[in-house]
């Protein structure tokens, strides 16, 4: 498959072609993923490890599985426990980690650039699982996979972002991709949720729920992130959902056959209407989990291969082109 990164570390330095290599490789990992049995030997003999220096029982368990169904030899670093803790720098938790021998390696790190930081310093291939406000590229990924799955295709849509935009990866790696595939992209937000000079993206940019909505084929909705907040950036939570909430009555601007998406997890009644959540005729949130593992898979595959080339060529003395 035509997929030559060395290492995942955002959307941004993806082609058109790396796109769809990742998920034509993930639609036969769903079929896997779905069968009695569910085990590969794709990456057997390797060893993979998964520091996460932010909580994420979701993210972390589906790269978990994902490499355990692939063969790897898993790892789960507790970086609130570790030596980072102790005051050890990122540089030499990556020379420690090198020195381990690793072939794969996952970090969630709440600082941007943090996992490009770690990619510099080890000899493995390395996974952004989420990175401070910058990039999400799995969630991208799997909602991609979604889409496709559900709509028939990925180019020519019009999706429309609503919610946390200022605060949200996801919705950066998102906007990204999306707009790599020819889709009509919009984003929804009060303006203290809004970044500036986002509109240079070449997406659309709204405050009104209601028109931005309207004939929307995609609508992905974002968790209110709270915790990256240091301010009053909404009134209050029922007022946020009266205006930016999705409900009934909203989503009604959509087109009749929208999907509806959310990257979890959900505040119901704050981000999205718990009934609207789980419309099995509208709503592919449950989906979603289910793409991301099928994802990861694809990637953590896709990369072993290329390192596996690479070691390959270095023993022979070849040069990677």
């Amino acid at each position: 498959m035509a997929f030559r990164p060395r290492h995942l570390l955002g959307i941004e330095h993806l082609s058109p072609e790396d796109i769809h290599s990742v998920l034509d490789l993930a639609e036969q990992y769903v079929e896997l993923n779905r069968r009695t049995v569910k085990k590969t030997d794709a990456l057997a003999g390797m060893t993979q490890i998964n520091m996460f220096f932010e909580n994420s029982t979701r993210t972390q368990s589906s790269f978990e599985l994902a490499g355990k169904r692939l063969g790897a030899d898993v790892m789960n670093m507790s970086m609130q426990t570790s030596s980072v803790k102790k005051g050890e720098t990122l540089i030499d938790t990556a020379l420690t980690l090198n020195a381990m021998h690793p072939d794969l390696l996952v970090v969630r790190h709440g600082s941007s650039g943090a996992v490009d930081l770690l990619a510099q310093k080890v000899e493995c291939a390395v996974i952004n699982a989420g990175d401070g406000k910058h990039e999400h590229p799995t969630q991208a990924l799997l909602d991609a996979l979604t889409i496709r799955r559900a709509k028939g295709r990925l180019h020519r849509l019009t999706v429309a972002i609503c919610g946390d935009v200022a605060h949200s990866r996801v919705a950066r790696s998102n906007l990204i991709l999306l707009g790599k595939m020819e889709n009509r992209v919009r984003l929804i937000a009060p303006p203290t949720l809004m970044p500036s000079g986002v509109a240079e993206f070449g997406c659309e940019v709204y405050d009104d729920m209601r028109a931005g909505l309207k004939d929307a084929d995609v609508v992905m909705m974002l968790r209110l992130q709270r915790e990256r907040m240091d301010g009053g950036f909404i009134p209050s939570e029922r007022e946020y959902f009266h205006r930016y909430g999705l409900d009934a009555e909203k989503l009604a601007f959509a087109k009749d056959d929208a999907i509806v998406m959310h990257p979890g997890p959900m505040n119901r009644g704050v981000e999205i209407d718990g009934t609207i959540a789980d419309d099995i005729n509208r709503s592919v949130i449950q989906e979603q989990v289910e793409m991301g593992v099928a994802v990861r898979m694809a990637v953590m595959d896709l990369l072993a291969r290329n390192l596996r080339a690479e070691r390959g060529r270095a023993l022979t003395g070849e040069t990677y082109v």
